[in-house]
């Protein structure tokens, strides 16, 4: 039993990593007034070009670095529809991923081919020396790889770096409750409201390449299976706040490894009940049963001068 206490709690952290780096990034966006739904795409399509980059020149090292310049791509052309043309930001965000799961599944036939399915160089699991043996949070938060170890400093770092006791925190928050008044006061709502949509596209092209390169070491299509689209529900589930969307991270994480470890356990419960969770969670948080929720004012409005 010990030993799928274990598995359950270290399969719910590996399964979190890419939801807590993608929900940061989002959460950062939301503050800021642009509603990222193609969060999704951006993580399909870095971690296609993660896979790619590691298979072409043998490094997972620069698998990491074509993950994160395709995200960042990705994020532009979204910053680009929302912010300067003032698209749909949720029209814009589906078609995204429509558009990242047609090109990254038809890239795989044409990059890859058979290959596809095949490993490609990817992190190994690096054991911090005597905390890895810690019973259940040893092994869950101590025998990670190198990039997942990297996504909790990036995580803490972002919610530390944006909280609402800084000057850069409170400068998202303002341009998210209300952009004109911010425009007045003279902050700069255009450069702000890219810079989170782009920070979103890098860290998302992060949380790719980690389900690429340190969970399977290998592309398939539609590898995210939907994690982008629980990054926003995380970030709904946390009230958008940092802290609070950290835990409904890795409560979904545990979630999602549940329906493996369920069976050890002797539980029978349905794999899809299981799956609609983390949403049923979401809906409790936005209806306000579970704790007060109030999204930014400004949130899907887009900022025109003047008006």
């Amino acid at each position: 039993m010990s030993a799928v206490v274990d598995e359950l709690a270290s399969g719910g952290v590996r399964l979190a990593i890419p939801l807590l780096l993608a929900s940061s990034g989002e959460l950062l966006s939301e503050r800021a007034g642009v509603l990222n739904l193609s969060v999704e795409g951006m993580m399909l399509t870095g971690a296609f070009a993660g896979a790619a980059g590691a298979l072409a020149s043998g490094s997972a090292s620069v698998g990491v670095l074509t993950a994160l310049v395709a995200g960042l791509l990705f994020a532009a052309l979204q910053a680009v529809l929302s912010v300067t043309l003032r698209a749909d930001q949720i029209v814009t965000g589906i078609t995204a991923n429509a558009l990242a799961l047609g090109a990254t599944t038809y890239g795989s036939r044409v990059l890859f081919g058979d290959a596809a399915a095949e490993s490609v160089p990817g992190f190994e699991p690096i054991p911090v020396p005597g905390l890895h043996r810690i019973p259940v949070l040893g092994p869950a938060l101590f025998e990670q790889t190198a990039l997942g170890y990297a996504a909790f400093v990036i995580a803490v770092a972002l919610a530390l770096g944006f909280s609402r006791r800084t000057v850069w925190g409170l400068a998202v928050d303002a341009v998210g409750e209300d952009a004109t008044t911010a425009d007045r006061c003279g902050l700069p709502v255009r450069t702000i409201r890219y810079a989170a949509v782009l920070a979103t596209g890098a860290v998302s092209g992060l949380a790719g390449a980690q389900l690429a390169l340190s969970e399977v070491h290998a592309f398939s299509d539609n590898i995210t299976g939907g994690i982008g689209y629980l990054a926003v529900v995380a970030v709904i589930a946390g009230r958008w706040r940092a802290w609070p969307t950290l835990v409904a991270c890795l409560f979904f994480g545990v979630v999602q490894s549940l329906r493996f470890a369920a069976p050890a356990l002797g539980l029978h419960l349905s794999a899809p009940l299981l799956s609609t969770l983390p949403y049923v969670f979401a809906l409790l948080a936005v209806s306000g049963l579970v704790g007060r929720s109030r999204a930014p004012s400004g949130l899907t409005v887009p900022f025109l001068r003047g008006t």
